[in-house]
């Protein structure tokens, strides 16, 4: 864990407006030859691929349209009731942001049509651990939008099937097609189909280095929503903050991968040796405590500064996935944020209810790119469509000026298309 002290050296560490290059040669090149494989082979490539990696020979890849359904029953009722309680609350959420696009649309006067994507395609990770938020996450804003067909690809387990608490998800969600294949070759088969994987116009959802390699690679032939790298949260807390909850969160992030970084900003050197006590007190628990500790320690940071605006400058300049605000007045901190992927403000906020119930999707920009990039939402599924109405009013006072604009560029025939139509009676 780093422990500093001033915003100038704070900033050292957390300002990420160069961003750094995480392109890794030796993975790109692997990535490279997966795709290259099922472009060309298809189910094949799948099969030996699915084989290589996840030790698990497959047959046949699509889930059956009854297995997914049955996969409500097969799952602990309590946790059914929950992924429907969430998936509630984020349809509701998306659903809002829909309408408000609708009347949008409408104030445009028909000079805009909103139109969702055909066919996407949502990876959630697998294998060794499974996610139903992440397909909740993801499947639910694109059917949201109105995409057609929503196609689900995750890894089989170690018994070659996907675990019931993804496939519950699955249906819950909307989901219209499943199919056990996960990695690079998931990514690659979504982008260029397969004999039984169909093309999509669009990938989204995380994955390790390898999928976001692949649809790095992938871009461009299909769209993508980003590039996920591992989760952060930055953490804006005074005097007032309680010690324990900001602990709390910190190791809550830290839990995700040893590269998620968990940092703190503080104005209060009591808070944060509080805090770090916190994380003394933990170090008993076992659940996930290397992963923990390797995170905390290799990327774990507490900066103390002086001012709450030297804090909120810092976590500009960081534009973290997650910012969480335990501060007095954390609405006048909120309105002097300008980047990152998802805030939280009050008393008792935590990271956790945006994991799973607040509502937003939790597929968030990560590495610093919320300073560009956007959360993942209804807009991400729905492409806009420019309409021009050309009437006499604008052939007769609009032709000239094109015209001139079209001459000076050297592109006759432009000018001639517009000059037909002025003289045209």
């Amino acid at each position: 864990m780093r422990f500093v002290t001033g915003f100038e050296t704070a900033q050292k560490l957390l300002d990420r407006r160069a961003g750094a290059s995480d392109v890794n040669a030796v993975v790109e090149q692997s990535v490279r030859a997966v795709i290259e494989e099922v472009a060309r082979d298809g189910d094949a490539a799948l099969r030996h691929l699915t084989a290589k990696y996840d030790h698990v020979e497959l047959k046949s890849f699509e889930v059956p349209r009854e297995t997914i359904e049955a996969a409500k029953s097969a799952i602990d009722p309590e946790l059914l009731a929950a992924l429907e309680t969430a998936a509630s609350r984020i349809r509701a959420y998306h659903q809002d942001q829909r309408e408000a696009i609708s009347a949008m649309e409408a104030g445009m006067n028909g000079r805009q049509m909103f139109r969702p994507l055909e066919r996407v395609g949502v990876y959630a990770p697998g294998g060794k651990a499974f996610y139903p938020s992440t397909v909740l996450m993801t499947a639910i804003p694109a059917k949201t939008a109105g995409v057609v067909e929503v196609i689900l690809a995750t890894p089989p387990g170690p018994d070659g099937n996907i675990p019931s608490p993804t496939l519950a998800a699955a249906a819950i969600s909307g989901v219209d097609r499943v199919f056990s294949v996960g990695g690079a070759q998931a990514i690659a088969a979504l982008a260029y189909g397969t004999e039984s994987v169909p093309k999509v116009d669009k990938i989204c959802g995380p994955g390790n280095i390898y999928v976001m390699t692949a649809k790095r690679l992938v871009y461009g032939t299909v769209a993508i929503d980003g590039l996920q790298g591992p989760s952060e949260v930055l953490i804006i807390a005074d005097k007032q903050a309680n010690p324990a909850f900001v602990a709390s969160d910190m190791l809550a992030q830290a839990e995700h991968d040893a590269l998620a970084q968990s940092v703190l900003v503080t104005t209060s050197q009591q808070l944060a040796r509080q805090v770090m006590a916190a994380f003394t007190d933990w170090a008993s628990n076992p659940v996930r405590r290397e992963i923990v500790e390797k995170s905390l320690e290799e990327r774990g940071i507490i900066a103390v500064v002086e001012s709450l605006d030297e804090a909120i400058e810092l976590a500009n300049l960081y534009a973290p996935e997650h910012l969480l605000v335990l501060a007095s007045d954390a609405e006048r901190i909120l309105k002097q944020v300008n980047n990152a992927g998802c805030a939280f403000i009050g008393d008792k906020a935590s990271v956790a209810y945006g994991d799973y119930v607040a509502g937003p999707s939790h597929a968030l920009p990560t590495g610093g790119t919320a300073r560009f990039a956007s959360p993942l939402n209804v807009l991400d599924f729905l492409k806009i469509i420019d309409v021009v109405r050309v009437d006499e009013n604008m052939v007769k006072n609009l032709s000239l000026t094109a015209a001139a604009i079209a001459k000076a560029e050297g592109l006759a025939a432009h000018e001639n298309a517009l000059r037909l139509r002025m003289e045209a009676k």
